[in-house]
């Protein structure tokens, strides 16, 4: 796994490359805990991520860092398979994965 980050003004997009599981959550959580806090909107760009298991959902629904109460979470490019991993998490507890404010570019029905 390897990832690659922009930032363009407020907003910076992470992109990832390679599956998203605890081993690779750590350097993950880094990359985006390392963006400038004037980054106000963080968007995933994971079109080269086949797999996801759990470790996404603790790194997309993770909980704000502190000092940085407003940065939205965004994720796009999402495969079949991280795609049905989300929307099961949704389906099975809504409140604690609100896919609504996490998809930017999936406009198919939950």
């Amino acid at each position: 796994m390897n990832t690659s980050t922009t930032v363009n003004g407020a907003t910076a997009s992470i992109t990832v490359r390679g599956d998203i599981d605890f081993d690779t959550l750590p350097p993950l959580r880094a990359a985006a805990d390392a963006l400038p806090a004037h980054v106000t909107h963080l968007l995933w760009d994971l079109h080269h991520t086949l797999f996801m298991d759990v470790a996404g959902l603790h790194l997309l629904f993770a909980p704000a860092l502190p000092g940085r109460p407003d940065r939205r979470i965004t994720v796009t490019g999402l495969r079949p398979q991280p795609l049905r991993l989300l929307r099961l998490a949704a389906e099975t507890n809504p409140a604690a994965f609100p896919l609504d404010r996490l998809l930017c570019d999936v406009r198919t029905p939950l």
